[in-house]
């Protein structure tokens, strides 16, 4: 059954009033069911134009759910996706800000910088990586405790909120992505492990989804695209303070620092 627009307006104001009021807000399934993923993605696309109409530009995509681990975390089962933001990018040496956030999760990914246009099927998406990166993408959710099915997670953009990009820009000549190991520590402590062979068995994979599902909305993936390409380990909770620092063999480095409870970060006066 088609979701009427009254109810995909209802759920994007439910999530938009989340976000001003910072505070949680119910599941958006009661208004949109349990299966209509045109609608979920409608809802997402409805709130981001509002965004970047206010001034914010769109720079790249997220692809959420590619891991059976995060799957399992979140009780879906198939990938989705979102949309990045300028604001939604941590730049190095700026600490995140954490107030703003609900209840966040970090995940450690392979990221890829487009070189060319993915508007046609015949490109192969390898060739139309720039490069790749390290990546710590942070998901949040305005939902109250995490409380999401894979229609809530799609209208609340596919639970983005930050990500943080590495320094090092790594062609995918000679690059094993599947042999990627990763790690991810919290605090100067490992708290996820995975392989890029986590990630749709493949990070190129989660980007060959990626570019056919945006062909098929008709929102291809453009060059210059920033495109996080999915969990390769488990999510790790984050709060006030914390420090993240992702490992990926092949890759490179990429830090992560939250403000605290009183917006300083650690090691302020």
């Amino acid at each position: 059954m088609l979701v009427p627009p009254d109810g995909r307006e209802a759920a994007a104001a439910r999530l938009r009033s989340a976000v001003t009021s910072h505070r949680s807000c119910a599941p958006v399934r009661d208004l949109l069911g349990t299966a209509d993923i045109e609608a979920a993605y409608a809802v997402a696309s409805a709130n981001i134009a509002e965004r970047i109409t206010a001034g914010r530009r769109r720079i790249g995509r997220k692809i959420g759910l590619t891991s059976p681990v995060v799957q399992r975390q979140l009780g879906v089962d198939r990938p989705d996706f979102g949309t990045l933001l300028d604001d939604m990018l941590v730049p190095a040496g700026t600490p995140a800000e954490h107030s703003g956030l609900f209840r966040p999760r970090a995940e450690a990914e392979v990221a890829f910088v487009l070189g060319r246009d993915l508007d046609d099927e015949s490109v192969d998406p390898r060739q139309a990586v720039a490069y790749a990166l390290a990546a710590i993408e942070i998901v949040d959710s305005r939902i109250t405790d995490w409380d999401i099915t894979i229609v809530d997670t799609i209208a609340d953009n596919a639970s983005s909120a930050l990500f943080a990009l590495g320094s090092e820009r790594v062609p995918l000549d000679g690059l094993d992505l599947p042999g990627v190991q990763m790690e991810l520590e919290l605090n100067g402590v490992t708290a996820s492990t995975g392989t890029g062979e986590a990630c749709l068995g493949d990070p190129l994979n989660a980007l060959a989804w990626l570019a056919a599902t945006a062909r098929d909305i008709g929102e291809p993936l453009r060059a210059g695209e920033i495109v996080l390409s999915g969990a390769l380990g488990p999510m790790v909770d984050v709060g006030p303070g914390d420090r993240l620092t992702a490992r990926l063999t092949g890759l490179g480095v990429v830090d992560v620092q939250f403000t605290g409870i009183n917006g300083g970060t650690l090691g302020d006066d």
